[in-house]
């Protein structure tokens, strides 16, 4: 169990191209409408911020960002569905907000489905608050599906 005294701590790294296979894994396993190889291609460019979290040898999840200019806005965070609950999105979620802060961003965004509660719920005890919606952002089943998008400033 990854959650064990003995289990590796989570180490997160930067994302790199062959760690694609895994991260495509993830991606697949964790979303009904998951992004394709190329736009995570597309996002190994100067303004993103491409984040892995590994135990061991394993990768078990991962972030992408994309700054601009003092704003940054969080595209995607994703954890292997077998280790929901064991704190990794949170720890991936303080990683990248902390770099955000030393890259000297004041501000970060994010879109969340309005039907992802635990998401939801994870990113306001981390601070974000809403501050409107999308009305059909995300594709779904029976059609759209509406996005909470929500905010933390990281400095006055």
């Amino acid at each position: 169990m990854v959650n064990s005294p003995a289990a590796p701590e989570l180490v997160i790294k930067p994302m790199q191209e062959a760690d694609l296979p895994d991260v495509l894994e993830i991606e697949r396993q964790g979303h009904a409408f998951p992004w394709t190889e190329t736009i995570f291609l597309d996002s190994f460019r100067g303004n993103y911020r491409l984040w892995t979290g590994w135990h061991g040898e394993r990768l078990v999840g991962f972030a992408v960002v994309a700054y601009l200019f003092d704003e940054a806005h969080l595209l995607n965070l994703c954890v292997s569905p077998e280790l929901h609950g064991q704190g990794i999105g949170r720890k991936l979620l303080r990683y990248l907000l902390g770099e955000a802060a030393l890259d000297h961003i004041w501000r970060v965004i994010l879109e969340v489905r309005v039907s992802n509660e635990s998401a939801f719920h994870l990113y306001r005890s981390e601070g974000f608050r809403q501050i409107g919606t999308r009305p059909e952002y995300y594709p779904a089943a029976d059609g759209r599906e509406d996005a909470r998008v929500m905010a933390l400033e990281l400095r006055d």
